[in-house]
């Protein structure tokens, strides 16, 4: 999968593109649909699969202070496409100057990118006061060469996926309810930093990510699994643990980490990327009056998350 920054002309004699465009925070159920359509459209046609998306995404941009808590940052959606099918990933900055394209602007950069065709969903909107929204590129994307599928909803259960449904799901602990609609356990990944190794002196030595959004999904203390550390199938399936995402108040922490105690691991992860996939919440972070209760709190949530991924076969 080819990454590229910019809407970039193209030689003469590359086949063109079947894109698909919006923010794609999470890669959920709907979006999957989304990204079936455009593969089976561009293989139809011998043309390459696009998807253009952006950093930050349009809300974050919008409303920098209070930004909605982000599913995927820029790794995880790659680490997530790269095994996709998808020939090229295309994330634009999103800026002043991009928010203020107009529908025409915005249709002739994707024109002159080589786009021959366009796969969005049924509300998208993109451009100056959303000037190009789904009924306008269908109007007028054949005056700029190409034409516009659009996808309706996936739904569950009546109710239709999307993002902001992920994320309210995720807040409330409903882990299973969200990866109904992910298609997968709602996971993080990042390469493992070298923090303060308090875990260690505790008994429970940890691998730390910095989770690389402005707001978390999720919070709290969690039975997970986690990949990228044995080739085996244990390995590929997760190896169990329990994870603390949160400020650490116990010990006056102030920056949100990911902590990941992997049960029965005694190796060295620093520097290695692994996946931390969330199955089971188990509680909210707490505050606790010294770190004697700390440690027999973990003693009883590493029990909790050993019981529940037990029950996670």
């Amino acid at each position: 999968m080819e990454l590229i920054r910019r809407l970039s002309p193209r030689s003469s004699t590359h086949p063109g593109y079947v894109a698909t465009i919006g923010g794609y925070d999470g890669l959920h159920l709907g979006h999957r649909e989304l990204l079936r359509r455009t593969f089976a459209r561009a293989g139809a046609t011998g043309t390459q699969s696009l998807m253009v998306t952006f950093e930050p995404l349009p809300r974050e941009f919008f409303v920098p202070a209070a930004p909605p808590p982000r599913l995927t940052n820029l790794r995880e959606r790659y680490r997530l496409l790269s095994g996709s099918g998808l020939d090229c990933l295309c994330t634009l900055a999103f800026t002043q100057r991009l928010r203020e394209l107009g529908a025409a602007q915005f249709a002739g950069l994707l024109q002159r990118a080589g786009v021959r065709a366009v796969v969005i969903g049924h509300d998208f909107k993109a451009g100056r006061d959303g000037e190009a929204t789904t009924q306008w590129l269908q109007a007028e994307g054949p005056r700029f060469g190409f034409d516009v599928e659009v996808v309706e909803p996936v739904r569950i259960d009546g109710e239709r996926v999307g993002s902001r449904l992920v994320r309210e799901a995720l807040s409330a602990g409903r882990l299973d309810a969200a990866a109904r609609m992910l298609g997968r356990r709602y996971a993080m990944i990042g390469r493992v930093q070298r923090g303060e190794q308090l875990g260690r002196t505790l008994g429970y030595p940890t691998a730390n990510l910095r989770l690389a959004r402005r707001r978390s999904p999720v919070q709290g203390i969690f039975a997970v699994r986690v990949r990228g550390i044995r080739d085996d199938a244990a390995g590929r399936r997760g190896l169990p643990g329990v994870a603390s995402l949160g400020t650490r108040p116990t010990v006056n922490g102030t920056v949100p980490l990911l902590e990941t105690h992997v049960f029965d691991f005694a190796g060295d992860l620093y520097g290695r990327e692994i996946e931390v996939a969330f199955v089971a919440k188990l509680r909210d972070e707490l505050r606790f009056d010294s770190v004697e209760a700390m440690v027999a709190q973990i003693h009883r949530d590493a029990d909790q998350a050993r019981a529940a991924l037990e029950q996670d076969r």
